[in-house]
């Protein structure tokens, strides 16, 4: 056999290097990202729209919190009150309607929309039910929102927005969650909704005769075990027994629920369910509440420069008609005066109290027992006590940045804001150690950031009161007090992280 030759070989060897090389490309590695995990808030306030205490607070501050991280598409739907505010208003679009039916009601729902900080906001329009002055009180509140809860489910697909969790805030939100779980259980495109409901309040628990079970409420005698508890409807049972899981809004309160004294009522459905409980602190949003920026504030300030907090607290007793004593310890409230606030400790000891050298000022409206009490009280001791009866926000904001004591002496307190706020201000929170005023305020003798007293006794409360003026007239003390109080992280940043763990867990 003939031998090939070399030459040959290394010629074609030349050849073959010179030839372009053809490259086959691999498939690009597919770049998948993840969607956005949909959360709806169901309320019946929300700030900044209209308020009638923190729930309010709670839905405009952690909707905003929730929706700054790009993971979550937040959306909050709310009723379309007459009260809502008109320069919001009057820049809602209108979107479209649709007929709702309950029971044997086949009711007109509008739909408006609203986008501001990441978050879309929805209000349901029906002038039947919401054209009216106030959010509640009225006969017919149990139709109001059993309304509005079913116009959620029927609104979902009209939008488009079938949420990964639907968020039930309260009583009056809660029947947004029974429905999803009984009459839209079997349609496909609700079937991996996950119920999330939070209590604001034990107290307020939606409760009707079972009488009304499907007339009024459209549920059947099949779903009555859900809503059913001591011989008549109770909606919050029911959306505790429905949800995936449900919340308080502070850890303490979480615990204090399953105690007969702060349950009226629910704690055996509380015990029963606790497996799926959890407590997560609220929260204030620090940039609407910030001295260094507030409009309303007589002169601005902050930790780290509170030198004006002087001109705000010699402005407030010029106007309150006290005399200016910058070293006169003001003690304030801003409260709802009602009972569960403690108001009866303060009226058995407020006396005793005010033979000190201190002020002493109220806001709010409540009773008419307690409203007298602090008039007359205001009488008695004119230049040393001022009464308000009001709802008042701008006068809120002056006494949160003029007073140096904040008291809060609550028996019960789900959360509360009013400590954070007026911490937030430098003036330093006493409370009693209850729920979200437990978790928020620390005492002085330990090295936190307020004073606090622990039984509900109203000598307790006044010792400590002692304790706080000996403290306000040791000046560079109170200085490093009043620092560590408005240096306090209250903002919804960490909370958020908590209900973000929460929402997670149930989509598992």
């Amino acid at each position: 056999m003939a031998k090939k030759s070399s030459k040959n070989t290394a010629a074609q060897a030349v050849e073959i290097a010179e030839k372009p090389v053809e490259v086959k490309p691999e498939p690009a590695a597919e770049i998948r990202v993840a969607p956005k995990k949909k959360i709806l808030f169901v309320a019946s306030e929300a700030a900044p729209f209209i308020a009638t205490g923190g729930l309010a607070e709670v839905i405009g501050s952690l909707s905003k919190a929730i929706a700054r991280s790009d993971d979550y598409d937040v959306r909050v739907i709310i009723p379309l009150y007459q009260d809502i505010r008109k320069e919001y208003r009057k820049d809602f679009r209108y979107i479209g309607n649709l007929y709702v039916p309950l029971a044997w009601r086949n009711q007109y729902c509008g739909i408006f929309e609203y986008r501001a900080d990441r978050v879309t906001y929805y209000f349901v329009d029906n002038e039947y039910y919401f054209k009216r002055s106030g959010c509640y009180g009225y006969y017919d509140d149990g139709e109001r929102f059993a309304f509005f809860c079913r116009s959620v489910m029927e609104i979902l697909g009209f939008i488009g927005f079938y949420p990964d969790v639907l968020h039930c805030h309260d009583w009056q939100a809660a029947l947004a969650a029974i429905y999803l779980k009984t009459i839209y259980c079997h349609r496909p495109e609700y079937q991996f909704i996950r119920a999330v409901f939070t209590i604001h309040n034990i107290e307020y628990q939606g409760q009707y005769s079972l009488d009304i079970l499907g007339d009024l409420f459209g549920l059947s005698e099949h779903d009555r075990h859900f809503v059913e508890y001591d011989h008549c409807i109770n909606l919050m049972k029911g959306a505790i027994e429905v949800c995936e899981a449900f919340s308080t809004v502070s850890p303490s309160y979480a615990q204090e629920i399953k105690d007969p004294f702060y349950a009226h009522g629910l704690d055996p459905i509380i015990r029963r369910n606790e497996f799926k409980l959890t407590g997560i602190l609220n929260g204030i949003d620090p940039d609407y509440y910030d001295p260094a920026t507030d409009p309303a504030l007589f002169a601005n300030y902050s930790a780290e420069d509170p030198e004006n907090k002087r001109i705000c607290k010699e402005e407030l007793q010029k106007m309150l008609g006290l005399p200016v004593k910058p070293d006169t310890p003001i003690i304030a409230m801003i409260s709802r005066l009602v009972g569960h606030k403690g108001l009866d400790l303060v009226r058995a000891v407020i006396e005793d109290a005010l033979r000190e050298d201190i002020q002493f000022i109220v806001l709010g409206t409540g009773d008419s027992a307690y409203e007298a009490f602090f008039i007359d009280l205001a009488r008695k001791y004119q230049g040393k006590v001022v009464s308000v009866i009001s709802f008042n926000a701008d006068l809120s904001r002056k006494i949160y940045s003029g007073a140096d004591i904040f008291l809060m002496p609550s028996k019960s307190e789900p959360c509360g804001l009013s400590q954070m706020i007026s911490s937030r201000y430098g003036a330093v929170a006493l409370v009693r150690e209850t729920g979200g005023l437990k978790d928020s305020i620390t005492p002085y003798g330990a090295g936190g950031n307020g004073f606090t007293f622990n039984r509900y006794n109203a000598h307790d409360m006044l010792y400590v009161i002692g304790e706080a003026i000996g403290v306000y007239h040791m000046k560079d003390e109170w200085a490093r007090l009043v620092k560590k109080a408005m240096e306090t992280d209250f903002s919804w940043s960490v909370s958020a992280k908590y209900y973000e763990g929460l929402y997670l867990s149930v989509l598992k």
